[in-house]
């Protein structure tokens, strides 16, 4: 493990963390977010629930938990959100704790066909409708 557990966002769960997304739910072995800024409708992100830097870094059975958590998520994705396309996002050049991006694409939509920008800062909701996205996500994680 390179990075230290103690700078990590995700470990920390601070202010930074809570200023970016929501976390909306804790499956077999990883913690489920909405982000807060929704240009792409329903991006979600998906954290490994303890501090490790990669996922080759798992054993098979912890990856392969890991990896059904993230199916499970974008499953219930599909059915909330419908998009045509749900993109998938595993970078952690500066941010060392396994985590997956899961973005979801719509034709006509922004970025359609190209690569997603990580935080345009253009469209945010309300409490309201981000209790709402939460809670039929909530749903279908059950």
């Amino acid at each position: 493990m390179k990075s230290d557990p103690k700078q990590c966002l995700y470990c920390q769960s601070n202010e930074t963390l809570h200023n970016l997304m929501i976390e909306i739910a804790q499956l077999s072995v990883s913690r489920v977010f909405i982000f807060k800024e929704q240009t792409y409708h329903g991006r979600c992100l998906v954290a490994y629930k303890d501090h490790v830097d990669d996922l080759n870094l798992l054993n098979d059975a912890d990856r392969n938990a890991f990896m059904a958590d993230v199916a499970k998520v974008t499953r219930a994705m599909q059915k909330v959100f419908n998009p045509d396309k749900i993109n998938y996002g595993a970078y952690a050049d500066t941010l060392e704790h396994l985590h997956f991006h899961l973005i979801p694409k719509y034709k006509g939509g922004p970025d359609f066909g190209g690569v997603f920008q990580m935080n345009p800062q253009k469209v945010y909701l309300s409490d309201k409708e981000y209790e709402e996205m939460a809670d039929s996500l909530k749903k279908e994680l059950k």
